[in-house]
């Protein structure tokens, strides 16, 4: 596997793919960084971690520079301070076919409906301001990176999702093909009002599934449970009870009709309806 990281500030996300990934899957990770004391310190931190010069290279350039002059990668890591926007037309060309583009968004501000109008300029799309916004902005923003792969008839799938500490993080794998471009786009549309976004998953049940079997944690334990439901949106326990005058039951009374979300502490995801939800409690 060849690995670009074009905004690899310190290195360190590299760092751990050596040390941590099993021995070859990596063929090599090409560093970059457009400042200067940021390329020197990838490679200070390199030695010190006795890393072999043979197995990376170290660029100081503008990222999309880096990007159009590669022969492309198997994985590209496009995560910067704001929003991913500048960077997607580079990364999209040069992501090889069945390679992973994982995106960053650290402007949740706009995508999660502070700023709608930013929102409407940067992503094309119509936010939401309540207890859905995390899940609406990170589909919002999905549906972006796959409008501009659609332009180069690639199909970008979301395989793996998540909202955490005020950033939007997503890995999708590329496709090659007009129709396959062409199913992604007939999956965008509104919902409740918001949008177009992506309307189809977050994420690839057996993908997410062997994570969690590796690394048990709480977090993987959400996203394997609410992985396997495919609806839009959920439901804001505490806001359902306001909304009808109910007292506010345990959520885990609920979690057998459906599970937990990482986009909402006291969210519900269920294919119930409202009324029904209301009936169970």
């Amino acid at each position: 596997m060849e690995i670009s990281l074009p905004l690899a500030g310190s290195g360190i996300r590299g760092i751990r793919f050596f040390k941590e990934l099993n021995k070859g899957i990596i063929k090599n990770i090409c560093f970059n960084d457009i400042d200067k004391k940021s390329a020197d310190m990838i490679k200070y931190n390199l030695k010190s971690n006795n890393i072999k010069s043979n197995r990376y290279e170290i660029s100081n350039e503008d990222a999309n520079l880096f990007l159009l002059k590669s022969k492309g990668f198997d994985y590209i890591d496009i995560d910067p301070f704001g929003s991913p926007n500048p960077f997607l037309d580079a990364a999209i060309k040069k992501i090889r076919r069945n390679g992973i583009l994982a995106v960053t968004a650290t402007d949740t501000a706009p995508l999660a409906g502070t700023y709608p109008e930013a929102c409407k300029r940067k992503y094309w799309a119509l936010p939401l301001r309540n207890e859905l916004k995390h899940e609406i902005g990170i589909r919002i923003l999905t549906r972006k990176i796959q409008l501009i792969g659609a332009q180069y008839d690639r199909a970008l799938i979301p395989v793996f999702s998540y909202f955490k500490d005020h950033y939007y993080r997503i890995f999708l794998i590329n496709n090659k093909g007009k129709k396959k471009a062409d199913g992604i786009i007939k999956q965008h549309g509104n919902f409740n009002g918001s949008g177009p976004m992506w309307l189809g998953r977050l994420w690839d049940k057996e993908l997410v599934d062997k994570m969690y079997s590796n690394m048990p944690d709480k977090f993987l334990k959400t996203i394997k449970e609410e992985s396997k439901i495919d609806t839009v949106g959920f439901y804001d326990i505490h806001e359902l009870c306001r909304k009808h005058k109910l007292n506010i039951p345990k959520i885990d009374k609920l979690l057998k009709y459906g599970s937990r979300t990482i986009f909402n502490e006291f969210g519900l995801k269920t294919k119930l309806k409202e009324k029904e939800i209301i009936k169970k409690n």
